[in-house]
């Protein structure tokens, strides 16, 4: 669906109240769903209301990059860009499933050619370039062409003084591209330099999970890094950091709220709140700090 589409079909859904609790077998899927936190189920159309945040224990459930985008920008301000870059398969790989079949079924699943969108927006009036992965299309593993439109999303608020906010949510590198995988972290890492250099403004947005080499690049290096609730932040897994260690971990390792009390985030901020905040963050480095 084109990204003009986008805001219409948000506007047309229409959910009809239940007046009783779901039956085995007699509600279609989607209706109802349960939450990985309190495990309790929900309604479709209140949760989605409450912007994919459960009204019980808070979990915050992910959001497809159209979602995130709806729920953070100026209504009708989003521009795409890049938006005909798909990945290739430089390595011809193959393990259990052919990675050209695993990009298929990504695209299909989707809608999306690849793990990140990137476009020009405003938030609060205030005009940005924003970057925000999807987390469906291969765990929005970084690639080559990931690393390609994030780093184009950064040679753009260069050039246009814009700044930049990032929507980050995956699993870290795409090993069906091997070295040209992990060559993107040094590219999007020297992007952001240059951007800091220029004093252009960028903003980081770690969602559930942000993992790997994302978290090892461009991910933490941003003037002002936010986390929301509950997210998942880390490098490696907390089983292999165990076993490098042999020590046991704190239970709430590698939490947003975790990594605050320890320095990694400047804040952690509930999805209802996080578009006001970006907007107050925005004015605020737009006047220099003052």
């Amino acid at each position: 669906m084109p990204i003009s589409d986008w805001f219409k079909a948000r506007e047309q859904r229409n959910y009809t109240s239940p007046t009783t609790a779901p039956q085995a077998g007699d509600v279609p899927d989607g209706v109802w769903i349960k939450c990985e936190g309190c495990k309790r189920t929900l309604y479709a159309g209140d949760l989605e209301k409450s912007l994919m945040v459960c009204p019980h224990c808070g979990r915050h459930h992910a959001l497809t990059a159209e979602e995130r985008i709806l729920t953070l920008v100026d209504e009708d301000s989003f521009a795409e860009t890049d938006a005909s870059m798909r990945s290739g398969d430089p390595l011809s790989f193959r393990s259990v499933k052919a990675y050209a079949d695993s990009l298929a079924a990504a695209e299909d699943k989707t809608g999306l050619l690849e793990a990140v969108i990137t476009g020009r927006a405003s938030i609060g009036s205030a005009p940005v370039v924003l970057v925000v992965m999807d987390f469906r299309f291969i765990g929005a593993s970084m690639g080559s062409v990931v690393g390609e439109k994030i780093t184009r999303a950064y040679e753009l608020a260069l050039a246009e003084r814009r700044p930049l906010v990032i929507v980050t949510a995956s699993g870290g590198a795409r090993m069906q591209e091997g070295m040209f995988s992990l060559m993107q972290m040094a590219k999007t890492s020297a992007a952001a330099a240059r951007l800091a250099r220029a004093g252009v403004p960028y903003i980081a947005v770690l969602t559930d999970p942000t993992m790997g080499g994302v978290t090892a690049s461009f991910a933490t290096l941003a003037d002002v890094i936010i986390a929301e609730p509950g997210a998942r932040i880390g490098f490696a897994g907390p089983r292999l950091v165990e076993q490098t260690i042999r020590q046991p971990l704190p239970k709430d390792f590698q939490t947003a709220e975790f990594l605050l009390e320890h320095g990694m985030l400047d804040m952690v901020v509930e999805r209802g709140e996080l578009r006001d905040t970006l907007a107050t963050l925005l004015a605020y480095l737009a006047a220099g700090g003052e």
